[in-house]
């Protein structure tokens, strides 16, 4: 700019002589050619002691204001709070053992954490425990909330995760509610027992595979709930047909069988706190195996990786008129007040 300026004044000056021929004999115009010079020169030397920094535009530099804590949490606070008031009823139908509440719970799981949210424990988070991406902290408060809750839920009660949260577990419960009991096929249990195992293969190949390449993508080809976000290809849309279809005539096939992260809570579950009380008449009992869809009571014993806390055979132990353990309590309370009855009753003259 400065430079700019000094041009002008040259070019000013340089003109003056022009000027004197042309007009008859003003003297006044010669000055100009000389101040131009100091002019100039006065400006070079100011230019010289400008330093590089001081040339140019000089903007102030406006700072990018960080987000504090407050702001992610404020950001969030919806999420949090919606989270939180599903997961408080979710534990409300369990406590409760109330199959009302049940239900009303799977409908909020596939609807809200699933369709709406898309919020569910995936495989990619296991891989995120062996060295790949979890989501980002102060972004995602509201998935860490189910996170803990699932994994604190496991190790206090079992797989409550797999029998009430998961949208595409809560799903088929569904799907088995409504499809008529002459589709199911019962499936034997000695297969029952090794098709269990399968998930636990699943789980084991797709920890192997992320290890070895790092490359999380396997997940669309090991679980469906990418169904929850409507994006996919038209093959995996294919084999999720068939999957469901599958379903109304297999209770809880993919849960049961294939799922991997019910697979990664079965291992979990093996610390499980508080667990489902046995009676003794449980060993000669079969009310409870029969009832269970989930293959998870085997004589006396629940399996606790098969468990998923759904509340059926907790209902039969609470029922006085099925238990068998409660119906022989009421009958030897029933013999021994008609021995105290004939007991204290007068004898006969």
């Amino acid at each position: 700019m400065k430079l700019l300026v000094l041009v002008l004044i040259l070019a000013a000056g340089l003109s003056a002589p022009v000027v004197a021929q042309t007009t008859a004999g003003r003297s006044e115009d010669r000055p100009l050619l000389v101040m131009a010079g100091l002019v100039g020169a006065d400006l070079v030397e100011a230019d010289l002691q400008v330093g590089p920094d001081d040339r140019g535009w000089n903007f102030d530099e406006d700072e990018e204001e960080v987000a504090t804590w407050a702001d992610d949490i404020r950001a969030q606070a919806v999420d949090l709070i919606a989270v939180g008031a599903f997961l408080v009823f979710a534990f409300v139908s369990f406590f409760r053992k109330s199959v009302t509440l049940k239900y009303a719970t799977l409908v909020g799981a596939v609807a809200y954490l699933g369709f709406y949210k898309s919020q569910l424990i995936s495989i990619v988070n296991v891989f995120g425990l062996f060295g790949g991406n979890l989501p980002i902290f102060r972004q995602n408060l509201a998935w860490y909330l189910l996170a803990i809750v699932t994994v604190v839920s496991t190790v206090l009660w079992g797989r409550v995760y797999c029998g009430r949260l998961c949208a595409f577990g809560a799903l088929t419960q569904l799907m088995d509610r409504v499809a008529p009991n002459r589709w199911q096929i019962k499936v034997p249990r000695a297969l029952e027992r090794r098709a269990s195992l399968i998930k636990y293969g699943i789980l084991a190949g797709a920890i192997g595979y992320f290890l070895v390449t790092r490359d999380p993508l396997i997940y669309p080809y090991i679980e469906p709930f990418w169904m929850f976000g409507m994006h996919s290809t038209a093959p995996l849309w294919a084999g999720l047909g068939v999957l469901l279809v599958a379903s109304l005539f297999v209770r809880n096939l993919y849960c049961r069988f294939l799922c991997p992260v019910g697979a990664a809570l079965g291992v979990l579950s093996k610390l499980t706190v508080f667990r489902i009380k046995r009676w003794s008449e449980c060993r000669h009992c079969r009310i409870c195996e029969k009832a269970c869809e989930w293959g998870a009571i085997r004589g006396p014993e629940i399996v606790l990786t098969e468990c998923v806390r759904c509340d059926d055979c907790e209902r039969i132990y609470a029922d006085t008129r099925k238990c068998p353990h409660h119906l022989i309590i009421i009958r030897k309370s029933e013999i021994m007040a008609r021995r105290s009855a004939n007991a204290a009753a007068p004898a006969a003259p």
